[in-house]
This record gives structure tokens, C-alpha cells and sequence, in this order.
């Protein structure tokens, strides 16, 4: 990589500081929920379609989703750069994704006005990465197979790469019994919330016999309308999360093993509603490393090792497809969590300027680097082969 064609790149992306802090405050202040984020899918969209790039503003039935292609220089390696734009109801945008359209977009525009290398870039809109999970929807029909590589920026207290992530099954978990007036009749009904409550119980004594990694949480989201009725209709809610898609089948089985048990004993039945599955992230190595190395050529702050607690994300329904990475940039102080006051209250700050443009550089210089140096993006789709085979 040629030390001038680093520094316009980078000139490019500073360029680019100022409207894209006014970018990011207009889609803070106007917080969107998930598949209604309808003006931060306007402003993203004309942005690049202004720069030249052919938009498609719905994608596999997502009114709030989008593709936007440009080739460079005839076309290439196609580089997907994915961001998200949705918030969390009451709370705004409190997971920083007001941050991943400008950052995203700025470097986008500036691999488009400096690369030499021939390629296609090719940015995504995902909407409802926090309720439905676009991602999910769009990896079902195909949208993300043909990339050659697929990048993403989020927000963090630290500046880091995603290393693993948990496989999830999202599932309602509905038992259904019979009405009767609990003082009166109560022999005459059969509880559905009984058998929500001996689920629990049941869930409770499988924790000891599943790996520790195993994350199962849960809510009961419906246990009847007035405390006089035997309830005839009661659900839960379950997260069931390990580091293995292989293993968590396995334990969702007994998941389901332990409901229908529940519904036995009461005289209920059982229904299962599968609401979303993420696999766990295939991580590249090489990949995460290069994208690592430039945020950190570029300055930004707190550099750090992936974390070793993680949640899920439905980014793993593209990294299962193609080799992909996300940069974390840090704009929160260290072991600040999202989905808090302190992520909302950061959403507008210095720190989340800097953010976007550190997110900015550190993609772009690693798309820069990988499409530049011989034989590099081949050893990643290699170490990617390899890590998806023990996936």
C-alpha cells in the first residue's frame, strides 16, 4: 500500500467529519424502532445515491432495508459494508447504532473516490438488528452469498474486534389449559400458569447439567387476566444461547424436553414457537487481525483484545456465509455496557465523532490493504474455509 494513496483516503474520510456528526445527531434525535426506521433509510440512501452508487431501497420485503452497488474501476472483489440504524423502544439509541450509517457511509465514499484496485462496494441497510433481525431475513434469500468479504462498525468501550459469538434460539413457549372460576369450580380447569411455573422449576434444575457457557433466560410474558380464572392460556419467553450451534440443538431439546414435561403434569398442552436462531460467528483470524492493526494505525483509543463475554448478534447469519469481521470503537468509558443511560447519553458526544471516523479509517484501510496486497484476500477465504469447518 502506497503511503500517498493511504493519506488521500484518509484525507477523503476527514473530508467527511462534518456531515456526518450532523448525520449521526439527526438519526440520535430521531430514534426509529426496528422496520420503521424510515428516515435514516431516506437520508443513508440519498447520501449514496448522491455519491453515485445504484441504491435498492427494499430488499427481501424489508421496506427499511437497502443495497447500494458502486464498481470501481470496472468491478472487482465484491466488499459488502453492512450497518444498522435501529433503536430500542424507551430507550433511543442507547446501543449506538446512530453511529453505523455515517461511519459505514464515509467509508464507502472515500474507498470510492481513492481506490485503484478494481472492485464492487456494496453497502447494506439492515434494519431490526434488535427485535426482528433484518440480517436473518436478507442471509435466507441469498442477499450476502456473493460478497467476497463483509464488514461492520459498532460502537464500545473499548476498540476491539468481534471474537466469538453465542449461537441463540429466541422461542415463545405457550401452554394452553382450561377456564374455570378459580373459587368456585377449580377442579373443573386445567392451569396453563402452572405449567409455566413448573417450567421454570424444570429450567432451573437443567442449569446444573448443561455447560457453563450456556446462557438461559427468561420472562413469563402472559399468565392470565384476573387472579378469580384459572388461567387457560399462559407463555414464556426463553433466550437459549451457547458458543456452539451443534450444542445448543442438543439443548434445545431438552429445552423442550422440560416444557412438555410441564404441560404433563398439569393436563396442558405444549406449544413451541421458534421466533429467531443465530449461529455463532465464524471468526477469521487473519481477518480480524488486519482490521485490528488499522484501527490502531489510525489512533484509536483503548485498543484491546476481543472480549471474552458476548452476547449474540444476527451479524452471524453473514459471517456463517462469507468471511466478515466488526470493528468496535470505543465513545463509552471501559466496562460501560450498552442498552444503558450511559451509551445514550454518549450518542451525540466527541467520543462518538471520533467513533465514526476511527471506524471509518480502520475499515477502509483494511478493504485498501486486502484488495492491494497479493494473495491476501485468497488467505482469508482459506483461513475462513478452515474455521467454518470446525464451526
Amino acid at each position: 500500500m502506497l503511503e500517498v494513496e493511504m493519506s488521500q483516503l484518509l484525507q477523503e474520510i476527514e473530508a467527511l467529519r462534518q456531515p456526518m456528526k450532523e448525520l449521526n445527531d439527526f438519526i440520535f434525535d430521531h430514534p426509529e424502532l426496528g422496520n420503521e426506521e424510515f428516515q435514516a433509510h431516506e437520508l443513508l440512501t440519498n447520501l449514496l445515491e448522491k455519491e453515485g452508487f445504484t441504491v435498492d431501497r427494499e430488499v427481501s420485503g424489508l421496506k427499511t432495508a437497502f443495497r447500494a452497488v458502486y464498481h470501481v474501476n470496472g468491478g472487482g472483489p465484491k466488499i459488502g459494508l453492512l450497518c444498522e440504524y435501529d433503536a430500542l423502544e424507551g430507550l433511543g439509541h442507547a446501543c449506538g447504532h446512530n453511529l453505523q450509517g455515517p461511519s459505514i457511509c464515509t467509508a464507502a465514499i472515500a474507498l470510492k473516490r481513492t481506490l485503484q484496485a478494481p472492485c464492487t462496494l456494496v453497502v447494506y441497510g439492515t434494519p431490526a438488528e434488535e427485535t426482528a433481525s433484518g440480517k436473518l431475513v436478507m442471509a435466507r434469500e441469498g442477499v450476502f452469498d456473493d460478497l467476497d468479504l463483509a464488514f461492520m462498525m459498532h460502537g464500545s468501550d473499548t476498540t476491539t474486534v468481534d471474537g466469538k459469538s453465542l449461537a441463540l434460539n429466541l422461542v415463545n413457549i405457550k401452554f394452553h389449559g382450561k377456564s374455570a372460576h378459580a373459587a368456585i369450580a377449580p377442579e373443573k380447569g386445567i392451569s396453563a400458569l402452572d405449567a409455566v411455573l413448573l417450567f421454570f422449576n424444570g429450567m432451573e434444575y437443567l442449569r446444573e447439567h448443561v455447560p457453563t457457557e450456556v446462557r438461559m433466560h427468561g420472562i413469563i410474558t402472559d399468565g392470565g387476566k384476573a387472579a378469580n380464572i384459572v388461567p387457560d392460556y399462559a407463555c414464556t419467553q426463553w433466550y437459549i444461547r451457547s458458543s456452539s450451534r451443534i450444542r445448543l440443538n442438543e439443548i434445545v431439546e431438552r429445552v423442550k424436553n422440560v416444557a412438555q414435561g410441564a404441560a404433563l403434569q398439569v393436563g396442558a398442552t405444549m406449544e413451541w414457537e421458534e421466533v429467531k436462531a443465530y449461529d455463532n460467528k465464524v471468526n477469521v483470524q487473519t481477518l480480524n487481525d488486519i482490521l485490528l492493526k488499522n484501527a490502531e494505525k489510525v489512533g484509536a483509543p483503548e485498543i484491546s483484545e476481543p472480549r471474552k463475554v458476548t452476547g449474540s448478534t444476527d451479524f452471524s447469519s453473514v459471517t456463517f456465509r462469507v468471511p466478515g469481521a466488526c470493528l468496535r470503537v470505543k465513545f463509552v468509558g471501559k466496562g460501560v455496557t450498552s442498552h444503558s443511560q450511559e451509551w445514550l447519553d454518549n450518542g451525540k458526544s466527541q467520543l462518538a465523532e471520533y467513533a465514526i471516523m476511527y471506524g471509518a479509517k480502520g475499515i477502509a484501510l483494511s478493504v485498501e490493504e486486502i484488495l492491494e496486497t497479493p494473495g491476501l484476500l485468497e488467505k482469508i477465504k482459506e483461513d475462513f474455509k478452515q474455521a467454518k469447518e470446525n464451526f
